[in-house]
């Protein structure tokens, strides 16, 4: 059997977390859920520093954009540029629909964009397809 994917949520959102964690439960994938709440702790959890030290690296990020400290353009920015990080697929998952943020994304080389439906059930099958189309169809870089 398979070690389960390590995914990193990067959110500022406590319910958006708990939703995203629940829609994510649900999947026949095997998972492991990690957390940031902002992108500060997020490159913290990227570059195994301070209490991170021991840290997985994920196999998929699943960010927010609208983050106080440092927001997921800065992170993607950040992880896109780096050599040790750049691999791992980042997916933007917020509730912007603005064409700006969605090119800009794209530009930082995010590997996709979501735009968060407000129906709870909507939004786990989302989820539910995200997971099963980047761990079950795609084929990925080895760490």
């Amino acid at each position: 059997m398979a070690a389960p994917l390590e995914i990193l949520i990067v959110d500022d959102s406590p319910t958006d977390r708990l939703i995203t964690a629940e829609a994510l439960e649900q999947s026949s994938i095997a998972n492991r859920l990690h957390f940031a709440q902002d992108g500060v702790e997020a490159m913290e959890f990227l570059r195994k520093e301070g209490p991170h030290r021991n840290a997985p690296r994920p196999d998929m990020i699943l960010l927010d954009l609208n983050m106080p400290r440092k927001d997921g353009r800065e992170v993607l920015a950040d992880v896109k540029t780096d050599p040790a990080l750049q691999l791992i697929p980042v997916v933007v998952l917020t509730t912007s629909c603005d064409h700006r943020d969605i090119r800009q994304c794209y530009a930082l080389h995010a590997n996709c964009y979501i735009a968060k439906p407000v129906d709870f059930k909507d939004f786990t099958t989302i989820v539910q397809r995200l997971e099963e189309f980047w761990f079950a169809v795609v084929k990925l870089p080895p760490p």
